[in-house]
């Protein structure tokens, strides 16, 4: 039972209660607090039952309710006073106290609560603006005085700039909270490259921002006609969306076309909205521009209409632009990463049909034994070795050097391979199949590229042996624990229209052996820059002499593993040792 008017009439000394109030609102700057010692200090004048403080939107020029004790929280949640509506909107608009000691003869009267009869509202005044209202309402009529209104008026300002220092500090200290807060999304949104899982992440993160209801993100296709929803949320749920939004369609649409964030306090008013979810009642479309193209839509939708402020507009504008160069630098690892793959799966392919190419097995004759190996520096690799079987028991043997490394090289030596596979049935000899290929690949020149190739025939009946060489590094033949060159040279091939290329004749003894390889490996370079050389691979060869030609084989490349430990291969890596079986023979 609510006190009778006299009752409610308590002496009061304005001087001290007004610097109560002001010590009371100056002890903090919490805007809940600092309303709720509003709430307090004027029960001190007036013992009220309902009791509301109503901040005014600027913008939409509404009252709504900021603290209240009374009223259900229906009415909290639904009440909007326009400026000029009721008791509240007409002190606002006056800029006066308005009391009404019988609301049931008052036109101006919303009944927001049954049972109310009087009603006392103050406009709260900052620097001479309107920022909201202090209301009481009572059960009982002619229940406030003239007396508390004008004491509730005298202390209005100071209540005022007290909400309006709560508000500011409220307002700082949430910029930067949020600053921060985004300073954090943009630095986790750069280290995420998978884009369904940044897409997932940015919704993750704007719920810290932002508590949304209903989240998608829409990109543009490819010919940038049509949205395509990449990534939804609807209650926190990720949902899979397949239509196409075409641009100037609905709200995202426009925000898409025009390049400006479409903020929309009621879709229901809104005639670009397309009803996707029955439930949305405010929406906020903020387009993503990379590099000034729009390239998709970040769009939020609640089911409360005007949830959605010009803080968050601004909010979501600044990260907007973070977010979009965040989706590109993913789409672009995305595509990168295709074509990583794309390429790894060529590269490996190409490794295989280069192998391929190789020899599957050496050659198995009477009076030689044959070793080689290869070790591209890439995935693929430019040198080449092969055996070509001649009639009567004869044996070609080749190990080129192609210029440059890679796939290019790769290419060109199967280039060499072919031509030389191409001439070997008229089984020439090697200075004859040294000028048939130079001619074979002047006609089909390529600028910067060119091979140097060993072309050796290997007679196992009369054991004998011929060599001519075009630029490779010069053999090295191995007899009776001596090391000596093969001093056979020449211009590589594919580079000089005519050439003449020297041959050299052989008849090795049993337990000699030739050892050809490529400049791989005497150019491996240890960490001091050192080159692994012609003299060290010579040492290797006279340390292995009376060992079979695949430990020969092996000697060189562990030698030169050894050499090069911690460095990249640069070259690429090619041995070939045939060893003399059978019985001596005489040497030319």
């Amino acid at each position: 039972m609510a006190a009778s008017p006299k009752e409610n009439r308590p002496s009061l000394n304005a001087e001290s209660f007004l610097l109560e109030v002001a010590d009371a609102l100056s002890s903090t700057l919490d805007l809940d607090t600092s309303l709720k010692h509003v709430a307090e200090l004027v029960r001190r004048v007036i013992d009220y039952e309902i009791f509301a403080i109503l901040l005014l939107n600027e913008k939409t020029q509404e009252l709504r309710v900021r603290f209240h004790v009374g009223h259900s929280l229906d009415t909290v949640e639904k009440l909007r006073i326009k400026v000029g509506e009721g008791v509240t909107g007409l002190a606002a608009q006056r800029r006066e106290p308005v009391l009404v000691h019988d609301v049931t003869t008052s036109s101006q009267y919303i009944h927001a609560i049954p049972g109310v009869c009087s009603e006392l509202a103050v406009p709260l005044i900052h620097k001479n603006k309107v920022i909201g209202v202090i209301d009481i309402q009572a059960q009982q009529a002619n229940y406030f005085t003239l007396e508390q209104q004008q004491f509730l008026a005298l202390i209005a300002s100071r209540i005022a700039v007290g909400i309006e220092n709560a508000r500011l500090y409220t307002r700082t200290t949430r910029q930067a909270r949020t600053l921060l807060l985004m300073n954090e999304i943009a630095r986790e949104l750069t280290s995420i490259l998978n884009l369904d899982e940044l897409l997932k992440h940015i919704g993750e993160l704007l719920r810290r921002l932002i508590d949304y209801q209903m989240f998608s993100i829409l990109l543009l296709d490819g010919n940038g006609e049509n949205l395509q929803h990449r990534f939804s949320l609807r209650f926190q749920e990720n949902i899979h969306l397949k239509h196409e939004i075409p641009l100037d369609s609905g709200v995202v649409g426009y925000a898409a076309r025009h390049g400006q964030a479409v903020l929309v306090p009621d879709v229901k008013k809104d005639p670009r909205y397309i009803e996707t979810n029955p439930e949305t009642r405010s929406e906020l479309a903020v387009p993503l521009i990379y590099k000034g193209k729009v390239i998709g839509v970040l769009d939020l939708e609640h089911t409360r209409r005007g949830f959605f402020t010009e803080d968050h507009q601004r909010t979501i504008t600044t990260l907007a632009a973070q977010i979009a160069i965040a989706i590109e630098n993913a789409r672009l690892y995305e595509q990168i990463a295709q074509q990583e793959n794309r390429l790894e799966r060529d590269l490996a392919m190409a490794q295989q049909l280069q192998f391929r190419l190789f020899p599957q097995k050496n050659p198995q004759l009477r009076n030689l034994e044959v070793a080689a190996r290869f070790v591209p520096a890439r995935a693929i690799g430019g040198d080449l070795y092969d055996f070509v079987k001649y009639s009567q028991s004869r044996l070609a043997i080749i190990v080129g050097d192609v210029s440059g490394k890679g796939a290019p090289a790769a290419i060109y030596a199967a280039l060499v391979s072919g031509i030389l596979r191409s001439h070997a049935p008229i089984e020439p000899v090697p200075a004859e199949m040294l000028t048939a290929v130079n001619y074979s690949l002047a006609e089909r020149r390529i600028d910067g590229q060119f091979v140097s190739l060993i072309y050796a025939v290997w007679d196992d009946e009369e054991r004998s042996l011929q060599v001519a060489n075009s630029g490779l590094p010069r053999p090295i033949y191995c007899h009776e624990g001596r090391t000596e060159m093969v001093d056979a040279t020449g211009l590589p091939l594919g580079l000089f229209d005519e050439v003449e290329y020297d041959e050299f004749t052989f008849r090795p003894k049993p337990s000699d052996l030739f050892v050809f390889f490529s400049d791989g490996i005497v150019d491996a370079r240890n960490r001091a820059g050192e080159l692994f050389g012609r003299e060290r691979a010579e040492q290797v060869v006279r340390e292995s002499c009376n060992k079979p030609a695949d430990s020969v084989v092996a000697s060189l490349f562990k030698a030169v593993e050894k050499h090069s430990a911690g460095m990249e291969t640069f070259d690429d890596q090619t041995v070939v040792v045939i060893r003399v079986k059978g019985t001596s023979g005489k040497r030319k």
